[in-house]
């Protein structure tokens, strides 16, 4: 996944999932970027991780280790960082959401995501 650009369409349950993570940002329960997503995980507020289709593998597989640690689950996003950044007002791969209830929301419209394209999951292995 090194430089090359991904191209996602958006789907409904992608453009509810990210209208859901502006609503999380407003209401103070989004940490945008490695370190504050870090920071979440290591105060133990984050509920979900979020990582964007065009991370970088190193640092996907950093936050996805660091999340593991906690017992914190990490999911796919369907869109890249420009994407996210259109929607949020900030470019960032890794999102922790820290309030329970947005982040099962959050699983529930990501999983519908995932299952209804049938894409592949995403590994962290070389």
């Amino acid at each position: 996944m090194g430089n090359e650009q991904l191209s996602f369409s958006p789907g409904e349950p992608q453009k509810k999932a990210l209208s859901l993570l502006g609503l999380a940002r407003k209401a103070g329960k989004l940490e945008m970027g490695a370190d504050p997503a870090a920071e979440a995980l290591q105060k133990g507020k984050a509920f979900l991780i979020l990582l964007a289709g065009d991370l970088s593998r190193r640092s996907a597989r950093k936050a996805a280790d660091a999340a593991s640690q906690k017992n914190i689950p990490v999911l796919q996003a369907p869109w890249g960082m420009d994407e996210a950044a259109d929607a949020l007002g900030k470019r960032a791969g890794i999102l922790a959401v820290c309030d329970r209830g947005f982040a099962e929301k959050l699983t529930a419209l990501l999983s519908r995501q995932a299952s209804s394209t049938e894409e592949e999951s995403y590994t962290y292995d070389d």
